[in-house]
Parts: C-alpha cells; sequence; structure tokens
C-alpha cells in the first residue's frame, strides 16, 4: 500500500507572528502561530512547518520559546526552521519539541553541518529546504537565500544532490517564482527535481485552488505545504484531502471527518 499523502500547513513567523506575502515581500500578519498550529492540528493536518523567516536575514536565533508554546498545541510532526547554524541549535529545537529541523542557508554556507546532523540525529531529522528560481545555471534553475532576495551561485539540482549525498532526509522545495502567487504549484521545476531526488519531496509555493495539488502530487510530490491558502480560509485543510481522496489518492483517513 502506498505511504499517505501529506498535507502541511506552514507557519511563516517574524517577530512572533504569522506572515504572508508574496515571493516574501508585502507581508501581511497572519495571525498568532500557536493559535493557527493549534487549528490546523484539530483539522487534521499531517505535519506542521514552523518558520522564522527573520532568523537568517536578521542573523537572529530562532526564538525557542515559541517554539515550545507552539509544539504544545501541536500533536503531529512538527518542522522548525530558521537560524539554525549548528549541531547545538538542533538539539535546542528538539528538546522545545520539534520532530524535524529544516535548514538552507548555513548548509549552503557549510555543507558538512547536513552531515553533523545526519550523524548526531539521524537524516530522518533533516529538511533541507532549497528556495530555487529559474535561472541561466545549468538545470535552468538556482538556489536563492534570505527569502530570495540573494543568489547563492549554486545550481539548484546540483545542490540537492550533492545534499542527499550528505544525508538529508527530506528536501522542502519552495518555487521563489511561485510563492505566494496562488497560480498553482511550479510542476515543471517539481518534474525537473524528482528524477534526482532520492529522497521525499515536498512541493512549496504558489497553492491557490484544490486542482494545484493534484497537479504537484501528479509530478511526483510526496507531500504538499502551503501558507495563503489556509491562513486566510480560501479552503480547509479537509476540503484539500477530500478532494484528492475522491481521486484516488492516499491520504490519512482521520482528517476526512
Amino acid at each position: 500500500m502506498s505511504l499517505s499523502i501529506r498535507i502541511i500547513p506552514c507557519l511563516d513567523v517574524t517577530d512572533g507572528r504569522v506572515v504572508k506575502g508574496v515571493n516574501f515581500v508585502n507581508l501581511v500578519d497572519a495571525g498568532d502561530p500557536t493559535e493557527l498550529a493549534k487549528t490546523y492540528n484539530n483539522e487534521g493536518a499531517d505535519e506542521l512547518t514552523f518558520l522564522d523567516i527573520s532568523a537568517s536575514s536578521g542573523g537572529r536565533d530562532t526564538t525557542i520559546e515559541v517554539v515550545k508554546r507552539t509544539a504544545e498545541q501541536v500533536f503531529i510532526p512538527l518542522t522548525v526552521g530558521g537560524g539554525i547554524r549548528s549541531v547545538e541549535d538542533v538539539d535546542k529545537l528538539l528538546r522545545a519539541g520539534a520532530d524535524k529541523v529544516s535548514i538552507n542557508t548555513a548548509a549552503i554556507k557549510r555543507p558538512e553541518l547536513i552531515s553533523e546532523i545526519a550523524n548526531r540525529f539521524g537524516s530522518q531529522v533533516l529538511v533541507l529546504s532549497v528556495d530555487a528560481r529559474r535561472s541561466a545555471s545549468a538545470s535552468g534553475y538556482e538556489v536563492t537565500t534570505h527569502g530570495g532576495r540573494e543568489s547563492a551561485g549554486l545550481d539548484a539540482l546540483e545542490w540537492i544532490k550533492k545534499s542527499c549525498d550528505l544525508g538529508v532526509g527530506e528536501i522542502l522545495l519552495n518555487s521563489m517564482d511561485a510563492d505566494g502567487t496562488r497560480k498553482g504549484f511550479d510542476v515543471q521545476m517539481l518534474s525537473d527535481v524528482r528524477p534526482i531526488c532520492p529522497v521525499p519531496l515536498i512541493a512549496s509555493g504558489g497553492a491557490g485552488k484544490l486542482e494545484d495539488f493534484a497537479a504537484a502530487l501528479e509530478t511526483g510530490a510526496d507531500a504538499l505545504l502551503a501558507a495563503s491558502v489556509f491562513h486566510f480560509g480560501e479552503f480547509r485543510i479537509s476540503d484539500v484531502k477530500k478532494y484528492l481522496s475522491e481521486r484516488g489518492y492516499n491520504v490519512r483517513e482521520s482528517a476526512l471527518s
């Protein structure tokens, strides 16, 4: 039997509030992270991703207290990212209640961090967040940092292959071209990444309609991450699961009720 499709709401947090914008600019307040986490947990989300989007660009550590409060409200796997630079940072987050951590900027600066985390805690706790956009690089995609504001000078497909070799457990692929636009997941990018990605692939960026979730699965995504459509009530997680279930996809039953 195939594994269940995972639906993952994403909480982009800055200054202790959930925010959402287009391509990480013109950010709009979308609520309190703890309250939203509680809501999504009750609605049947399979996992939750908490990203402090100000942590890397501002050079600040992820706020452990917010993570603790969020983890207290959530009884599904919680992935936390933002400002993680060392094995010690990972240890603090796991102790605060995170189940997995997501890294981005620090791994680009020092790729061996991937192996250090995987060797200490296991690959299953480590998600690599890849903010990719179209470019003139060899694969046609480049890696960006700091919310898509800066190029990392890396080919996205080469970076994904290297990171998997180093021990990453999952790839969170965020299309910066599609992020926040609600015009659909970047199915072309997903289809280009899928053949070279041996670990679970999480699609992120662009969800706007129920049909978009099915389209991303058709291209090989293992999990689907979204923010705006859930935060602003376009539809609920149960709506997505019902839609996918009716089309033959295996979703976690408890979320359909």
